[in-house]
């Protein structure tokens, strides 16, 4: 199924429900095809690993961020709220 960048600004929930329901989502912009949204259970297991995601990978290899409760922590020292 294909929508419009426009679709999806004012249309988030029915279109997040058709994903939920098991359909690929093409987005368009300008009517050219540029991204797609598809259900995460429809990924290949290789596609969600922790390494290949940058957003959780980034800072695994920093030892001060090996706890991160102690580190907001020491971030929210001296500090007054």
């Amino acid at each position: 199924m294909q929508v419009t960048v426009k679709e999806l600004r004012t249309q988030p929930g029915r279109i997040i429900s058709m994903v939920r329901s098991g359909n690929d989502i093409t987005i368009t912009l300008r009517g050219k095809p540029t991204a797609k949204i598809v259900p995460l259970d429809y990924l290949p297991a290789d596609e969600t690993t922790d390494d290949e995601l940058i957003a959780f990978g980034m800072w695994r290899d920093r030892e001060d961020l090996q706890d991160p409760s102690a580190y907001v922590a020491e971030l929210r020292k001296g500090r007054t709220l």
